[in-house]
């Protein structure tokens, strides 16, 4: 029977999402250029074996337009006959990306699928896409959904009320995040996933080493708003520029195949792609579909959340985290080991396979069996991959 393992998983160090962040003089196809060489130079496979690149972009608008991922492919010297296409699944598109890479080689489709994925938000402003876009939705959604759906940041409010969470709980949360991040980059844990420099850039630029726990707590709500105040009364405006994710440059890249096709090929798998789902959830809500992920992902494969040695929940929001948490009773000590998106920074359609190449290492270093990753997407949607290392 046939599987699909993880060869490679590297990712660039990520840049600060905003005008003069370290990466921001460089084109959105560049950057995943750099990943796709990276992915070539760790295996030494002949480009020309690769069936299929897949990139996810969620900005898919000016320098991020009109398939930026066969642009990417073919600046990163791969043969023209490699095909490769763009998708969008928002916050999750990389990670749909590996997931439909391991469909490919697990049917037969492919031998060789290189998921990768890319945002420049210094370049293309998250929103950017939506510029132009006076109603997203139609008459037929807003007859179903009257309410309409809010603003991330809104449902992340909305998410720490019903959930009963703290401003202290957020921030305690951030601060680990930051904590660990730290640790890991001045302790060399980083190494394996990274690629070479990128613009002279070698460490993530967006890792506070000294986070200041009280500043944290002096920071401003970010989405206070009168009118949905007295809309949603139970929101006490908890989320700041501290306690969600940071935007951020970047890139990443895994290559997958099957455990027959490694040994042909010399290669030497890092994981096995156990079980790779999708659900959706309350568009409302929006964030929340995590939890019933990581639900149908143990359910597939027989596991139980205690059997899992690390697991990465994309830090979109601390709230989406310890909501997380709540629910699965989750040790928060076996999460985000090295920090997550709080303090790495987010850059969107790279995030996927980003975590894919921090959590792969991770399990490598410490010796672990199995690993979980999941993220939530706008929409009201969420990826769960496991992972079991070979």
């Amino acid at each position: 029977m046939r599987d699909a393992v993880i060869v490679a998983a590297v990712r660039t160090p990520i840049g600060r999402g905003k005008p003069g962040g370290v990466l921001e003089g460089l084109h959105p196809v560049d950057m995943m250029a750099h990943s796709l060489r990276a992915i070539v130079d760790r295996t030494g496979i002949d480009p020309a074996l690769i069936d299929e690149v897949i990139g996810g972009v969620v900005s898919q608008v000016g320098e991020q337009a009109t398939n930026v991922t066969r642009r990417a492919a073919l600046a990163a010297g791969f043969p023209e006959s490699v095909p490769a296409t763009t998708i969008d699944r928002q916050c999750s598109a990389s990670q749909q990306a590996l997931r439909f890479a391991a469909h490919a080689v697990i049917a037969g489709d492919c031998e060789v699928v290189v998921a990768t994925g890319v945002e420049s938000v210094s370049r293309i402003p998250m929103g950017t896409s939506l510029l132009d876009a006076d109603n997203l939705t139609g008459a037929a959604f807003l007859e179903r959904y009257p309410q309409g759906v809010p603003w991330q940041g809104i449902s992340a409010e909305l998410i720490t009320s019903r959930w009963g969470l703290s401003r202290a709980q957020l921030d305690d949360y951030a601060f680990e995040s930051h904590q660990r991040a730290a640790d890991a980059t001045k302790n060399g844990l980083f190494e394996a996933e990274l690629t070479d420099p990128i613009a002279g850039v070698a460490i993530d630029e967006g890792i506070r080493y000294n986070v200041d726990r009280n500043a944290l707590a002096n920071l401003p709500p970010s989405f206070r708003n009168d009118v949905i105040s007295q809309r949603f009364p139970e929101i006490d405006w908890h989320i700041t520029a501290g306690n969600a994710s940071q935007l951020g440059d970047g890139s990443a890249a895994v290559l997958v195949t099957t455990s027959e096709n490694a040994r042909r090929l010399g290669l030497t798998p890092l994981a096995r792609i156990r079980s790779h789902i999708a659900v959706g959830d309350d568009p409302f809500l929006m964030l929340t579909a995590v939890v019933p992920a990581t639900a149908k992902v143990l359910q597939q494969t027989g596991l139980q959340l205690s059997d899992i040695d690390l697991i990465e929940i994309n830090e979109a929001y601390s709230s989406v985290v310890l909501a997380w948490a709540q629910e699965t009773e989750a040790d928060l000590a076996r999460v985000n080991i090295h920090g997550g998106a709080i303090s790495l920074g987010h850059p969107l359609g790279a995030s996927g396979v980003r975590i894919t190449a921090t959590l792969v290492h991770a399990m490598r270093e410490r010796g672990a069996r199995y690993g979980l990753q999941t993220m939530c997407e706008s929409g009201g949607q969420a990826n769960a991959m496991l992972l079991e290392a070979l």
